[in-house]
């Protein structure tokens, strides 16, 4: 594809419509436009290699950070081992963490992740920005799946009995929770699988992210477990409606199927999904992570942070949006607004992004970013930069908090009936 396309959809309220009417949960043909999945990301440094460029793959060894990259997380083992030590965690229900487990080791996916030729036949025929910004979607997309293969492949590692000093073989060692370090495990799988699709995909374009580079250099927030499992389990449910969306789009609008790997992404958001209701079932089992005001303040934070760095992201590259025909701003609000409803099912409470407000004061955060952004790319001296900084700082700040602040939507149940994927599919 040569040149950018424009968006096929138009949204006229707050609630994101279609351009035929449909109900809260529409069925996949009726839906008109897409999505992606990327978990919070930014801007990189890659340079799309030409298709007709000098033969041989470059190798990258990541991306460059910002307040928006994707995060490589880590937090405090010790204190997971004891959240779900079966001896000390009597609200551990195993009898669903057990049915999660089936799920899991079923691996709907095991062989769905095979290429073909037509992969490197799309590669070789995109040009233009097109080229560019899907390489950057790529590149993002990789190291925010590889991020959640280290710290799934460490949780599903760490989970071990905490007498450690009593173990002389590694063959003697037992699990706290030997289910709930499974799991973790196999979700490291899918994701180790996703990030290697998708790196595998990077090839068409003779680049390649240096994965084992990113596992040493990549600097590694510190997130407490009750905060992993605020931020990971949104993250997980954004990118199902990010993918599931995107799906639908491309299905009903064929004319923008620019790559193939679109086409997988019916079956892939649904490892996303169920990773999503195994942190539902992690927090029912923590219910000091929901049930007072302290953590109404935590969800309803997470759930901000969350909606606004996507926002705020994806403002940043529409070009990648309308280059498979889709309006941003709206498609993001549909991905906002569904997330959300699914979110309310287990969070105590959740932002009111339904309010026109809420978006009203999403596109003012845009503004001030995009200043931002103009001044980091001026000429400047560095000392001027931060001084022209500062009010659109404080603005945003502004803007952020103000959102906060709106009334929220009181919500949640850890009693709810277990949440089934077809219900949202």
């Amino acid at each position: 594809m040569a040149a950018l396309v424009k968006p096929t959809s138009k949204f006229t309220t707050t609630t994101p419509k279609f351009s035929n009417p449909i109900t809260r949960r529409p069925p996949p043909s009726q839906l008109k436009f897409s999505t992606t999945m990327i978990k919070a990301s930014a801007a990189t440094t890659a340079t799309a290699a030409s298709p007709r460029g000098g033969g041989g793959k470059k190798k990258k060894e990541g991306i460059k950070e910002s307040l928006l990259t994707p995060r490589f997380y880590t937090t405090d083992f010790d204190e997971m081992e004891r959240l779900f030590n079966r001896e000390i965690n009597k609200n551990l229900k195993e009898g669903e963490f057990e049915a999660l487990l089936q799920e899991f080791k079923t691996d709907y996916n095991q062989t769905h992740f095979v290429r073909n030729k037509e992969f490197k036949e799309a590669a070789d025929k995109m040009q233009g920005p097109l080229r560019q910004i899907f390489v950057e979607f790529l590149e993002r997309s990789c190291t925010a799946e590889f991020s959640g293969f280290l710290l799934y492949k460490e949780l599903g590692r760490r989970l071990k009995l905490i007498n450690k000093e009593f173990v002389i073989l590694s063959i003697f060692m037992q699990k706290t929770n030997p289910v709930v370090a499974e799991i973790f495990s196999l979700m490291s799988r899918d994701e180790a699988r996703h990030a290697g699709f998708l790196n595998k995909g990077l090839s068409d374009f003779n680049l390649a992210l240096d994965l084992g580079f990113l596992t040493k250099a990549r600097k590694y927030t510190f997130f407490k477990p009750k905060f992993i499992f605020y931020a990971t389990y949104l993250s997980e449910k954004i990118g199902y409606w990010r993918y599931i969306t995107i799906y639908r789009h491309l299905k009903a609008n064929p004319e923008y199927q620019c790559y193939p790997i679109f086409n997988y992404f019916e079956n892939w958001c649904q490892d996303e999904n169920r990773h999503g209701d195994f942190f539902s079932a992690l927090m029912k089992a923590q219910p000091q992570f929901l049930n007072d005001w302290k953590a109404k303040l935590w969800a309803r934070f997470f759930c901000l942070s969350v909606y606004v760095t996507m926002y705020l992201n994806d403002c940043q590259r529409t070009a990648f949006y309308e280059g498979i025909g889709l309006n941003t701003k709206e498609f993001d609000m549909h991905v906002i607004i569904e997330t959300n409803r699914t979110t309310a099912r287990i969070f105590p409470a959740v932002p009111d992004v339904e309010n026109p407000e809420f978006k009203r004061k999403l596109d003012r955060m845009v503004e001030i970013n995009q200043k931002l952004l103009a001044v980091g790319e001026s000429q400047d001296a560095s000392f001027v930069k931060n001084i022209k900084r500062i009010p659109l700082v404080a603005a945003l700040v502004s803007e952020i908090l103000a959102a906060y602040l709106m009334p929220p939507i009181e919500s949640g149940s850890v009693d709810f009936a277990e949440f089934e994927p077809q219900v949202v599919y």
